[in-house]
């Protein structure tokens, strides 16, 4: 964010300089997340409406102010009114959604300056929900894959750290660092009293590779892809090609991620010749329609797809597009619920936003992020075997989507 924040001051006059710089930042965050504040240009000089949305702004902004003059002066102790300030800013933004952030100087200076051989990871999907990092899934084979960490897992403190303090933004980069080292977790599981103490060691992760499997005396082939990137979703493509016209397709999206939502509308435009496929829209972001491309159609052949509480981004777009447009069952459960824009905002006390911008929604029009995808045909989580590849027997969801595809003609 560039420019200078507007002096507009007097509701807090009787406020000592030092509470005053932090009561100008909770302004611009409380402005920001109301959606009462405008940015003009890329979010350069702010401004408001005139009228009652400015009246809304300062009465806010002034209950706010009296709130934070009688933590500091009525208080049992002293506080520390910039950690107050700071955790408030945070929680502003954490209740908007799990993606946006409020980055002090300090984080958000780390945050840019990390070294680019800082790769190494622990093999976890992270998110946000309930206010503590949540596990959404994870990479098989993986430090966390070894140390049994699963989907649903809530890390409560990583580094002695409470993840409730930390934008989500700083939980994945503490995720990251070098090859060799170790990052310190504790975990609350369900059904367990206790939290365990886990320490992960940080590896440089290869991507999984395509799982591939017939069912069926071959006519079903079933793919299965870990991880959405250009890369993958080209040898989706491949095989596709290769298995001719009459063999059905099971996509496997179980615990599938992926950063690039592209590669999601991709793979459900392999399936679907036409009709909207997704869009994208945003309180000051312009409309986007995205349109199923008749060129990069490969099949009509039946399709069904496999989803679960760790389907998340990207694979997310692609079930919703083939549920909502008829094209094949989607089988499984519930969806995490990932589908935004973010925009970083430069503060300038050398802080930063991370603010949602727009959202992803489905051809029926629902919000990934609010709504996620809910399966035609829900079918409860196997538990983890551990194996590779599925196999047909204790696997409900996927014993459901061949009986599914079976019945269908190729």
């Amino acid at each position: 964010m560039s420019g200078r924040l507007p002096l507009e001051a007097a509701w807090v006059v009787c406020v000592s300089r030092f509470f005053q710089r932090f009561v100008f930042a909770v302004s611009v965050a409380i402005f920001a997340a109301l959606g009462l504040g405008y940015v003009l240009g890329e979010f350069g000089w702010l401004s408001v409406h005139a009228g009652d949305e400015q009246d809304a702004a300062y009465k806010q902004m002034r209950v706010y102010a009296e709130v934070l003059r009688k933590i500091q002066n009525d208080y049992v102790t002293d506080p520390n009114m910039s950690n107050v300030t700071n955790g408030a800013l945070h929680g502003l933004l954490d209740s908007l959604d799990p993606d946006s952030s409020y980055l002090t100087a300090d984080e958000y200076k780390i945050y840019k300056d990390r070294p680019a051989t800082d790769n190494a990871q622990v093999g976890l999907t992270i998110s946000k929900r309930f206010g503590y990092a949540t596990v959404v899934n994870v990479l098989p084979g993986s430090p966390a894959g070894q140390a049994h960490l699963r989907d649903g897992d809530v890390i409560d403190l990583i580094e002695g750290q409470s993840t409730h303090d930390l934008p989500l933004a700083i939980i994945r980069f503490m995720l990251t660092g070098k090859p060799g080292t170790t990052v310190n977790l504790s975990v609350v599981r369900p059904f367990k009293p206790d939290p365990d103490k886990i320490a992960l060691t940080r590896t440089v992760l290869a991507t999984p590779p395509l799982g591939e499997q017939f069912y069926e005396d071959a006519t079903i082939l079933y793919l299965k892809p870990g991880v959405l990137t250009a890369a993958r979703v080209d040898d989706i493509a491949a095989r596709i090609k290769a298995a001719g016209k009459g063999r059905k397709i099971l996509l496997d999206l179980r615990d599938t991620t992926g950063d690039d939502p592209r590669q999601g509308l991709r793979l459900a435009n392999f399936f679907i010749k036409q009709g909207t496929l997704a869009s994208l829209e945003g309180q000051k972001y312009p409309l986007q329609t995205f349109s199923a491309d008749p060129a990069q159609w490969l099949t009509d052949a039946p399709v069904a797809v496999l989803v679960n509480r760790g389907t998340y981004g990207p694979p997310e777009l692609a079930a919703a597009a083939i549920e909502d447009l008829k094209r094949g069952d989607v089988v499984g459960e519930r969806t995490f619920g990932e589908g935004t824009v973010q925009k970083t905002i430069d503060l300038p006390d050398g802080a930063a936003l991370m603010l949602t911008v727009a959202k992803y929604e489905d051809p029926d029009g629902k919000k990934i992020q609010d709504d996620a995808v809910t399966p035609n045909v829900v079918v409860a989580s196997p538990e983890d075997d551990g194996e590779p590849m599925p196999s047909s027997n204790g696997d409900e969801q996927l014993n459901k989507a061949l009986s599914l595809l079976k019945a269908k003609n190729g």
